[in-house]
């Protein structure tokens, strides 16, 4: 395993990390034991970085890595997220009180006396502009709470505008082979500003496996069903925005990637780790399996810049045109 510096902090995250919303919920049926003998597996492997929000299964995903984690708390540093189970365009939402409340019961959860990084979860950009929520996280920081803080973001403007919160110390951002925007901009002002980015649905909900035709269905509980179109939440956090069949199109056009390099997943995400400029990524698993898979990447060979050059072409000009929602 290798490991990056989390922007000028003092945390350093293995380069592959892995999110819990699928063994929260969200994702469809997901299996509590396997969960678990995967967190371990990861674990053994040197992964020491896990990403979660306190509605991933209404706090579940944060219990089951309290599980997996008891004990390790120095080695294993957890990042989780708030706001999202309360009003996230009302401003009570953000209070000092409701701040508090959202991190104590994280805290209860994980069974640790510390977060080691707590995120904002995708607020609106009124409420990032208000700032008010920043000051309540120096506060928690400042008591020990909070090791240190972050936002998840929707948009490059909205990172943009983080990037000028003297606290922030990273952004998570949705960033694959089919959704590049943040590369050209925001990825280096971050660099420039000691501000890590973890990158979160790093195979565009699954798209970038090839595993998936149009004719693919998803379970009524996974949000790859119920989101498709952007009916619960952004839509840019499903299939990064482009719709079901069109992405599965350019996704058997990219085949080619995998020639080499074992398959689909590996090469996507060895493409995200060839940035400088990017912490770790941070894809989700349900079982020992994928987590081996995912793991697997780390020893994926590098792109030319011929195919960089090719992927980017790609992206540009068959399927920026296609990404639905602001990002």
């Amino acid at each position: 395993m290798r490991y990056r510096l989390l922007g000028d902090t003092d945390l350093k995250i293995s380069e592959v990390s892995f999110g819990t919303w699928a063994i929260g919920g969200d994702w469809g049926n997901s299996n509590d034991q396997e969960a678990l003998s995967g967190l371990q597996r990861a674990m053994d492997e040197g992964v020491n970085f896990f990403d979660t929000a306190d509605v991933y299964g209404s706090g579940h995903a944060e219990e089951l890595l309290s599980q997996a984690t008891k004990g390790k708390e120095d080695d294993i540093h957890i990042a989780t997220k708030f706001c999202r189970a309360g009003d996230i365009h009302d401003p009570a939402n953000y209070t000092e009180e409701a701040v508090r409340q959202y991190c104590e019961n994280s805290l209860k959860r994980l069974q640790r006396e510390r977060i080691d990084l707590y995120q904002i979860h995708c607020p609106p950009p009124a409420i990032l502009k208000d700032g008010k929520v920043f000051e309540v996280l120096e506060k928690l920081q400042q008591e020990g709470k909070i090791r240190h803080y972050g936002v998840s973001v929707e948009t490059v403007e909205e990172g943009s505008f983080c990037l000028g919160v003297p606290g922030v110390k990273s952004l998570q951002v949705i960033f694959n082979l089919f959704r590049q925007k943040p590369a050209e901009d925001l990825f280096p002002k971050a660099k420039a500003a000691g501000v890590g980015i973890l990158v979160r649905l790093p195979l565009a909900s699954g798209l970038l496996t090839g595993k998936f035709n149009e004719h693919s269905t998803f379970a009524a509980d996974d949000h790859r069903n119920f989101n498709a179109n952007g009916e619960q939440f952004n839509v840019g956090e499903t299939f990064a925005g482009l719709p079901f069949t069109k992405g599965v199109e350019l996704a058997r056009e990219l085949s080619w990637i995998a020639e080499g390099r074992g398959d689909m997943a590996r090469a996507s995400m060895r493409w995200i780790l060839e940035n400088p400029n990017i912490t770790c990524v941070i894809p989700g698993f349900k079982n020992v399996r994928q987590i081996e898979d995912n793991l697997g990447t780390i020893n994926v060979p590098a792109f030319s810049s011929e195919e960089l050059d090719r992927l980017r072409s790609f992206y540009d000009h068959e399927v920026k045109e296609h990404i639905r929602g602001a990002y």
